[in-house]
């Protein structure tokens, strides 16, 4: 599903080039459930934008789906983000005046064409994050957990191949985390694809392995042989 061979990033600020990417080098096969950890400074956002489509290497390739992002231009890029790719992000990113409902059928009104069943697929979307009793809630009535699902619903409504999400506990306690990282491993049975991203190893260990970047390397590939529990987790943290 993903391939990146050799993978640079260098930023050019005021003459002075900075490298943020030296060589990553890692393939993710469909249907796997991958973390990449770092801290601050690693470089895991700057790998976000180029798995993302939002930005492009300095050198090396990157395929998705076998196509290859480096030689795209912008609007080819553009194309596959909608087609191909779902982000979720720290920041929920809904729209305070608009219904549950409303937020996720957004990247439909906006697409080339508006489907003829947008409401349909939005509600089956909430849904599939256990939100089919809110669909005409604002934000505000809202939890922050139950506003990351309605984030991760939006992202899952133009049905992409990957799923890309970019600290999403970070601003959720703990049961409101463990709602969204059980979301996500309900996900990846029914063969969702996902990358997430985090600073937090318990985070981490709820997918499938984990990448470790250091000062803008991969400094580790690891499997994790048995993914922490978020259902039960949850469950015990509810008790």
């Amino acid at each position: 599903m993903i391939e990146l061979d050799s993978i640079e990033k260098t930023y050019e600020t005021g003459g002075v080039a900075t490298p943020v990417l030296k060589g990553v080098s890692f393939h993710v096969r469909p249907g796997e459930y991958v973390a990449i950890m770092g801290g601050s400074g690693t470089g895991k956002s700057t790998l976000m934008n180029i798995l993302g489509c939002l930005d492009k290497p300095s050198a090396g390739r990157y395929r998705l789906d076998g196509e290859d992002v480096a030689k795209m231009d912008d609007d080819a890029l553009s194309v596959l983000r909608n087609r191909k790719i779902g982000f979720v992000f720290q920041q929920f990113h809904l729209l305070e005046r608009a219904t549950a409902l409303r937020n996720v059928m957004l990247p439909l009104i906006y697409a080339e064409e508006y489907p003829d069943d947008a409401q349909q697929r939005a509600e089956a979307a909430l849904a599939d994050v256990g939100l089919a009793d809110r669909l005409r809630y604002r934000p505000t009535a809202l939890s922050g957990g139950q506003q990351q699902r309605v984030a991760i619903a939006r992202a899952l409504v133009n049905n992409p191949q990957v799923l890309l999400a970019d600290e999403p506990t970070g601003n959720l306690d703990r049961t409101s985390g463990l709602e969204v990282l059980a979301v996500f491993q309900r996900l990846n049975r029914a063969k969702r694809t996902l990358i997430l991203v985090t600073h937090d190893e318990r985070v981490a260990e709820h997918a499938q392995r984990i990448l470790v970047l250091r000062y803008g390397r991969i400094a580790e590939d690891r499997a994790v042989p048995t993914p922490r529990n978020a259902e039960a987790e949850l469950q015990e943290a509810r008790a």
